[in-house]
């Protein structure tokens, strides 16, 4: 990357499509699974704990793939074998489980093949997510991380809002269908992300043979960090969505919120184009900070003032702010040859807080929408300390 390209957009734009496609595979696969599971003789209980599982194999899948791309980056200048590897099974995988619902009985022993098959397909997003989403760090500059990202955050937060409204869109076209739509999305995004990927850009510095040869440790701290950030981050946003969709009910006496949920996502969502570019100017963390104090204070007010726009539309701003700066973030506090374990370990965080938050609320319906407000605060209340201590002590 030349000194004077602060950001190669038309790669960002190539990774927002593959973000995209991962965010809409995940909102497939999470409407589908109860009803395959069902369908296939199991209860509609297994999901919840096929997706803890799932989530606790994260744990330790996410930063073992992303060290591994980083030692292929390292020796052969490229984090694709990974990738492309990952996008090819995750694309398989992701259209035999209708597959083996539809076209395979379900007898005693085939039965127990669906459980199997939907593990292995979330195993292998895990072997390419975070080494393509390590690439940001190639494709802009430190400073303009948080601006790149931002596009990312636009497209994922626009696909994962309309999650609840898409459901009926989902059920016309048949599991058959909607799961092979998303396996081509997903194997398009990679192909074109694969033909725009310069081959020139290998790091962000000139070439230096002995520090090739010798780079620079990274820090266990920042990564105990980076990992507890994306735990308690994705614990409170969990947490602040349950809350605030409970809120909204009590307020409108209504269950049909679905309009509302959209419009604050969707205010997440495009919040984080301002976001990324006052995050440059200002610095990443001191604006990731700055919006987590704002979110704790205004998650505290909820209780009190209920889920009003006075409310509402701040907080969506100042979360955007937090979620655009957890990637960037995780590649800032780790040497650049380091990026993918960075962003693995936070997913990892994000795991182990999902794996967490499932096998403790079994039933989220049970959650008050007072204990979510008041919870959440605290899980964004320590990522607010790892922050500001990586401010303090972790040269990033």
């Amino acid at each position: 990357m030349t000194s004077k390209k602060q950001v190669l957009w038309l790669q960002v734009c190539g990774l927002a499509m593959v973000q995209g496609a991962i965010t809409l595979s995940w909102v497939i696969y999470n409407f589908y699974l109860p009803k395959l599971l069902v369908q296939f003789g199991f209860p509609q209980s297994l999901a919840i704990s096929l997706l803890i599982l799932e989530n606790a194999l994260a744990v330790f899948m996410e930063p073992l793939m992303g060290s591994l791309s980083d030692n292929n980056q390292r020796w052969f200048a490229s984090r694709f074998p990974f990738i492309t590897i990952g996008v090819l099974l995750s694309s398989a995988l992701f259209i035999a489980i209708p597959c083996v619902v539809t076209f395979v009985p379900p007898t005693t022993v085939l039965k127990y093949i669906l459980p199997v098959l939907v593990v292995a397909w979330a195993l292998a997003m895990t072997v390419f997510r975070s080494p393509v989403l390590s690439l940001l760090g190639r494709y802009a500059m430190p400073k303009s991380l948080p601006m790149a990202a931002s596009v990312l955050t636009l497209i994922g937060g626009t696909i994962g809002s309309f999650r609840i409204t898409a459901n009926n869109l989902l059920l016309s076209f048949g599991p058959v269908i909607t799961f092979a739509f998303g396996s081509f999305v997903l194997l398009t995004s990679a192909t074109i992300l694969r033909f725009i990927h310069p081959p020139e850009i290998v790091s962000d510095e000139p070439v230096d043979r002995h520090r090739a040869a010798s780079p620079p440790p990274v820090s266990f701290q920042a990564l105990g960090l980076i990992f507890i950030l994306g735990g308690s981050f994705a614990w409170g946003y969990r947490l602040l969505l349950d809350g605030v969709g409970k809120f909204l009910k009590v307020q409108l006496n209504s269950d049909n919120i679905q309009l509302q949920m959209v419009l604050f996502g969707m205010t997440v969502a495009i919040a984080a184009l301002p976001a990324g570019l006052i995050a440059k100017k200002i610095g990443n963390r001191n604006a990731m900070v700055g919006s987590l104090g704002v979110a704790i204070l205004l998650m505290l007010l909820l209780p009190v003032f209920g889920a009003n726009i006075a409310i509402l539309a701040p907080l969506a701003i100042a979360i955007s702010f937090v979620l655009n700066g957890t990637i960037p973030f995780a590649l800032e506090m780790v040497p650049s040859h380091r990026g993918g374990l960075g962003v693995g370990m936070y997913f990892g965080g994000v795991g182990l807080a999902m794996s967490i938050f499932g096998s403790v609320f079994a039933k989220p319906q049970a959650i008050t929408p007072e204990f979510a407000a008041v919870i959440g605060a605290i899980a964004f209340l320590i990522a607010f300390v790892c922050i500001l201590y990586s401010r303090l002590t972790v040269d990033g």
